[in-house]
């Protein structure tokens, strides 16, 4: 809070998925970065959300984002929303200082493309393969390299799994012949039983 006191800017991801901060922010006591602000930046604006609920929200649905799921940020190729949003924040608190931001966001962009191409050359081979993950955090990296996510370790998003989803989820795999298990998290359960 007393970093925050301070602040000119206040980033966050936006979707709710920072709702947290709100606490710090009003102990911080500073006007400059309170929601609606000029010093308050969601980058997420612009970005087109993946898995908006259709139907009313609830706990019993596990840890689902009633605005849609927020973890855009692992789609690379979200980065030029984001970072256009995050130079507009800086240039209101620094318009003098707008060409070098411009020109930064530019050359970044340049590196981020670069490596696009190598990735989606990468990811080719896997387009279409369909990939088991533990929480619904990936779906923009999906989207953008054509992976088909095909099941979840968790029985809801935040709800660990119970015996029953795990050997469903493992027939499944089975089944459709799904070789690619659960990244992101240490899934032992699923790879023992896989073995």
């Amino acid at each position: 809070m007393l970093r925050l006191r301070r602040a000119d800017l206040f980033f966050e991801n936006g979707l709710e998925l920072d709702a947290w901060s709100d606490v710090a922010v009003q102990g911080a006591n500073n006007p400059k970065i309170v929601r609606g602000a000029p010093g308050r930046v969601d980058v997420s604006h612009g970005v087109q959300v993946l898995e908006v609920p259709s139907a009313r929200v609830d706990r019993s649905m596990g840890d689902v984002h009633p605005l849609g799921n927020p973890h855009y940020s692992l789609d690379p190729g979200l980065a030029p929303i984001v970072t256009q949003n995050i130079v507009d924040g800086l240039v209101r608190v620094a318009p003098e200082l707008r060409a070098t931001f411009e020109k930064n966001r530019a050359a970044f962009l340049a590196r981020l493309e670069e490596a696009m191409v190598r990735w989606t050359k990468t990811l080719e081979p896997v387009r279409g393969a369909k990939i088991v993950v533990y929480h619904p955090d990936y779906i923009y990296f999906l989207t953008r390299f054509g992976i088909v996510q095909a099941g979840m370790v968790e029985d809801r998003p935040g709800i660990p799994p119970s015996p029953q989803h795990l050997a469903q989820l493992i027939r499944q795999m089975k089944d459709e012949r799904i070789n690619i298990g659960a990244i992101d998290y240490n899934v032992t359960a699923l790879a023992q039983a896989l073995r």
